[in-house]
């Protein structure tokens, strides 16, 4: 399918105060990248996918250029109803595409809460429909919106919690698909692909992002955390039979309803064994913060085939803001790395995008060094689900001399540098 690009810059949209979204002719639509605002080119623009959202910003009024001088402009007040407050509008996009300009907006005060935890890309409006400054970064349709059949999922889902009521995984999985949507759990009960595994109600960081738990009074978790460590015949059984019979298939512990999957490490241990003594098809796969390296080895041994480590940034000082460690470090990250590499197993980065931060020099240059040491060998560019004011103050975000690099001069730096990493969204299949 060919890429596709507005042959101009889309317009700003805001929202009044009905949250009726409007478009304003006289302003193009911003992008920011850190604490710079800028026009984006047209090709840095896609048509918002099919499965995308539209936000509304409270308590922040839009940015716009000015055609005039391609300079940042406050948009404050719907030209139809001046006395009427407005809101900024952000988009926040289906899976397999990454931002490349965040939505650009002026806070109305200091003190304002931080926006729920999701991305917010830029958004405008161009010639009857909605456009983004972002880009497909994964050919994989597994989490389209147009593969799920919503009927089917249901269907599915209802008998097979009947039919397996006395595991509680599945219970949960049920919930997670039925209550919240999952992609990874509508294609378990669809019986294709990757199924989420989660099995650890605890974690051994304090991510100021996290999306499953959060502390009383800062902006809400958007799911429940899984509440019970599930016994190994409940995983084996949902494991197993996927694996032998999925297309394409993959099983990964390390979930957004769940913490660290390493601090159950023998339940995994005993899982991975016993899963490949029923089956050899399929992909074992870990989503974990890579903290606890002598566990990774014990599970590289039981068979587990990838690893996929959670990072924000390769620098210490930003790692351990965000993630608020206990008891480990970015040091221990990529020396789970390096045992995955070293048991010639596939070691993916789950990178978290955030313009301005992401693609600032100096995090570009620490990022390449750890790329160079350590040689993984997939990067996995996943939009980080936060408030970029939060973010930039959490990681103490300071802009040097130089501009950000922009996100798509970002990646073609880094496949220029590493002709041999590949790029991507989501887990591969490896068998």
């Amino acid at each position: 399918m060919p890429i596709i690009h507005p042959d101009d810059v889309p317009t700003l949209v805001y929202a009044n105060e009905k949250g009726e979204i409007k478009n304003f002719s006289e302003l193009y639509m911003a992008g920011r990248s850190g604490t710079f605002f800028s026009k984006p080119l047209p090709d840095d623009l896609i048509p918002l996918p099919d499965g995308s959202e539209l936000f509304l910003l409270p308590d922040r009024k839009p940015i716009g250029i000015s055609p005039a001088d391609d300079g940042a402009a406050l948009f404050d007040h719907d030209p139809a109803a001046p006395n009427e407050m407005i809101q900024a509008v952000a988009a926040f996009m289906a899976p397999a595409h990454t931002a490349i300009h965040s939505a650009a907006y002026e806070p109305v005060r200091d003190d304002i809460p931080p926006l729920p935890l999701f991305a917010y890309t830029a958004v405008g409006w161009h010639k009857g429909r909605f456009w983004v400054s972002a880009f497909r970064s994964d050919p994989d349709n597994r989490q389209d919106a147009q593969s799920f059949d919503l009927e089917k999922i249901k269907r599915n889902t209802v008998r097979l919690l009947k039919n397996k009521s006395g595991n509680r995984l599945i219970q949960h999985l049920g919930k997670c698909c039925l209550s919240y949507g999952c992609p990874a759990a509508r294609n378990y009960f669809l019986g294709r692909w990757e199924a989420p595994l989660p099995t650890s109600p605890v974690c051994n960081a304090r991510c100021v992002g996290c999306i499953s738990l959060q502390p009383s009074g800062c902006c809400p978790a958007t799911q429940d955390r899984i509440a019970f460590v599930p016994r190994v015949s409940e995983i084996t059984e949902i494991a197993a039979g996927h694996l032998k019979t999925a297309p394409g298939s993959i099983v990964s512990f390390g979930q957004g309803c769940e913490g660290e999957p390493l601090l159950q490490a023998e339940i995994l241990e005993k899982s991975i064994r016993s899963i490949r003594k029923r089956t050899n098809c399929g992909t074992i796969n870990l989503n974990s913060n890579a903290s606890l390296p002598d566990k990774i080895e014990r599970l590289a041994k039981a068979g587990l085939d990838s690893l996929r480590a959670s990072m924000n940034s390769a620098r210490e000082s930003c790692h351990t803001r965000y993630y608020r460690p206990v008891n480990f470090s970015l040091r221990e990250v990529v020396k789970s790395i390096d045992i995955m590499k070293k048991a010639e197993k596939f070691v993916s980065l789950n990178y978290f995008i955030i313009p301005g931060f992401t693609d600032d020099p100096d995090e570009f240059d620490a990022f390449c060094d750890l790329i160079e040491k350590h040689r993984p060998d997939l990067i996995q560019l996943r939009n980080l689900n936060m408030d970029p004011d939060w973010y930039f103050e959490t990681v103490g975000y300071n802009p040097g001399a130089h501009q950000p690099m922009g996100i798509r001069n970002w990646l073609a730096e880094l496949k220029k540098h590493f002709p041999m990493l590949r790029f991507g969204y989501f887990n591969p299949s490896l068998r």
